[in-house]
Formats: structure tokens, sequence, C-alpha cells
């Protein structure tokens, strides 16, 4: 995360996220060239951003513009002490002391669509790439890279500061950071590439932020919501994957190795989220779905009915296509899989969810319990071919093998 925060820090001194990032990153790489000779220095979070203010130093005066941020950025150079980098780093504090929290603030701008702010805050603050980003979105991977340019464009066109709002212009973008954190959070926990189920250091970014922003806002009940949320979710991390790495149900999960300390701290924010008044918020009503199963010592103690209410209410305040989908996988538990099998009929044929893994692996669950067995072979085998995730592919070729090699 420390490219992250470099990033943020030039953002403000340079004013465009384009050129902060390719700073950063020749940082980095002047950083692998020096330091395996040199050793890592005592800060090196400030020898890069020393380092990366050189460069844009270098530019400017190579470019011959920007006169007023070359004299401001050089000065700011020629005080400092050679070796005392951590003056560096106070500089780069703000009203929220947290410099990810402040460009996601930044990049959450009124001027942005939503689309465009998601995609950008995921891309420089979750380092995510453009093909994550659009499975996060259900969407193609050129418009998401078209939304970010746009959106980088935009900001450098108004010359938008990158300085923490304030008042009522903070709470105004509030809705728009607590999605992106969301959406952080839901890569680290469904990881849609690579080896891994889990990236448990996006997970515990996106909690960080939500603590920070439940500290700016604390009367906010979707900021409450939101961090109850992940802790709830966060609480199963030891119990989703089993010794092999392979993927493990909620059916099949240990609940001894769920973590009591965050299922605590998430009731407890569900708790205040009920005080505030805001239990109908699409942030608690998700919460208070993960609570439905935090609260059940076993699998078969589930209150699938709550938890198909829930849903119910949930598709009401947030109508969408995935929301839509695990509705009728909790309908399907509270009141059989034939259930299921119809919601997901009303819902199939939705062209975002015509390439969704979790929708092809529900429906080959709901015809595996219907002894429907060739037909849920081919869903599981379309989920599988589906997946980017070497774990979650072989979870779902398993549950295609269970199904007898002609579906029989």
């Amino acid at each position: 995360m420390e490219r992250v925060r470099l990033i943020a820090g030039l953002a403000k001194h340079v004013g465009d996220l384009s050129l902060a990032e390719e700073l950063a990153q020749e940082a980095l790489v002047a950083a692998l060239a020096t330091w395996p000779a040199s050793g890592t220095p005592p800060n090196p979070g400030g020898w890069l951003m020393t380092t990366a203010k050189r460069r844009a130093v270098d530019l400017w005066r190579r470019r011959r513009m920007m006169a007023r941020h070359e004299a401001s950025i050089a000065h700011d150079i020629e005080t400092d002490r050679p070796d005392d980098y951590a003056t560096v780093d106070a500089a780069l504090d703000d009203a929220i002391g947290d410099e990810r929290l402040a460009l996601i603030f930044t990049a959450c701008h009124p001027l942005l669509s939503r689309d465009q702010r998601a995609a950008l805050t995921l891309k420089i603050i979750g380092g995510l790439t453009t093909e994550e980003i659009a499975r996060a979105f259900l969407t193609q991977e050129t418009t998401v890279a078209q939304r970010i340019v746009r959106a980088k464009k935009i900001l450098r066109d108004a010359d938008v500061a990158f300085a923490v709002p304030m008042g009522q212009e903070r709470d105004a973008r509030l809705a728009s950071v607590l999605e992106v954190i969301y959406l952080v959070f839901n890569e680290g926990y469904a990881a849609s590439r690579g080896e891994d189920l889990i990236r448990v250091q996006l997970c515990e970014e996106a909690m960080r932020l939500g603590r920070i922003v439940v500290g700016l806002a604390p009367q906010e009940p979707e900021a409450h919501g939101l961090l109850a949320l992940m802790e709830l979710q966060a609480s199963r991390f030891k119990a989703r994957v089993a010794a092999d790495g392979s993927a493990l149900t909620l059916e099949t999960q240990n609940r001894g190795l769920w973590d009591r300390l965050l299922i605590q701290r998430g009731l407890a924010g569900l708790a205040a989220v009920g005080k505030l008044g805001g239990a109908d918020g699409v942030y608690a009503l998700q919460a208070a779905l993960a609570a439905v199963h935090a609260r059940a010592a076993r699998f078969a103690d589930t209150d699938w009915g709550m938890s198909a209410a829930l849903y119910d209410r949930l598709l009401e305040r947030s109508p969408s296509p995935v929301v839509a989908l695990n509705r009728a996988v909790a309908h399907a538990k509270a009141r059989g899989p034939e259930v299921g099998l119809a919601l997901l009929a009303e819902i199939e044929e939705e062209p975002s969810l015509l390439d969704y893994l979790p929708l092809h692996a529900a429906k080959g669950d709901f015809l595996f319990r219907l002894g429907r067995l060739a037909e849920a072979r081919t869903a599981f085998e379309t989920a599988a071919a589906l997946s980017g995730n070497d774990r979650e592919r072989a979870f779902l070729l398993d549950r295609a093998g269970q199904c007898g090699q002609d579906g029989g």
C-alpha cells in the first residue's frame, strides 16, 4: 500500500493523477535499482516521496511549464535535511490523517459519474486491474478503462484540488466513498484472479478505511452498517479455505474457526445502526444477513426464513440482478430448490448475468438438490469455465464430478 500513499501525496502536489502515478512508478523503479546496493533507508516512504518530487521538478524544467509548482517543490527539497525523510511524511498529513482515504474523497468528486468514481478509486487505491474492476461492475474491461481515463481528464481539466472536502461537501461524497470501500473489500473477499481465494490485505485495508470513516461520521448509520458487514464477513476467513487451499461452503465450514471478536464487533456495529435508525439501509440489511449466519451455531440452525425476508427488503431498497440472485438462493434454502429455480428463471436472461459465475453455480446447486444431475453438471462446468481463480475453479469442477461422468 506504500504505492497508494505515494500517489496520494504526489497528487496533492502535482494536481494530476496520471502524472502522480508515473512519478510514483519511477520512484519505485529507482528504489529497486538503488536499495539492493545502498541498503533500505530509515524511512522508505520519505525516500520515495523525495525521489518522486525531484523527478517532478526535472520534468517541469524540461517542459518549461508549471513554474509555481516547480518553485514550491524545489523549495521543499532544498530546505529538507538530507536524511530527515520523516519531515516529508509529516507534510503529507491532512485533516483526516490518512492519505489513502483523502484520495478516495477526492476521486469521489461530484464532477465524476458514479461509475467513474468507483472505477478510478479502485484502480488507484485498491490497486485492482481494469479486468478485476470490470468483474466487480459486471461490465467490459474496455468500458472500465475508458471510465478511468475520462475521470482523470475531468479532474485535470477542472483543476480539482487534491484536498479533503469539509462539511456538507464531504458528507455529499460519503455514499460514493462507502461504495468504493466495499468494492475493495469484495474483491479481497472473493478474489477474481490468481491462486488465492481471499486477498486478505485488500479486506484489511477496506476495514481500516471503514473504521476511519466511522470515526469521521459517527452519526452516519450506513458507515456503521458497512463496517459491521465487513467485520462479520471477515470473521469467516480462517474457515473459508481448506488445508489444501480449496473453498469451503458455509455448510462445511468449521464454525469454531470463526473469529468471535470480529463477530462481536460486527453485531455491536449493527446494534449502533439500529440506535441511529438506519436498519433499512443497504449496508445495514446486508450486515443483518451476515448476522443470520454469525448467530447460527451450526449450519442447520440457520434461519433461512429470516434471510429470505431480509433479501426481499434489500431487493426493494437496492434492486439489482446480483441481489435478486442472492434472494433466489435464500428462498431456495427456505422453501426448496424448485422455488430457487423459478426465481432464477426470472433473471437468468439478464445480460449482465449471462456470464456471471455465481448464477451458474447456484443453478447447478439447485439442480443437484433436485436430482437433475446431467443439467447440474453442465451448470457447474459452465461456472468453472468462467472462473479466473484456480481454487474456485477446482471446487466447481469437483462439484461437477459429484454429478457423475455422464450426469447419471
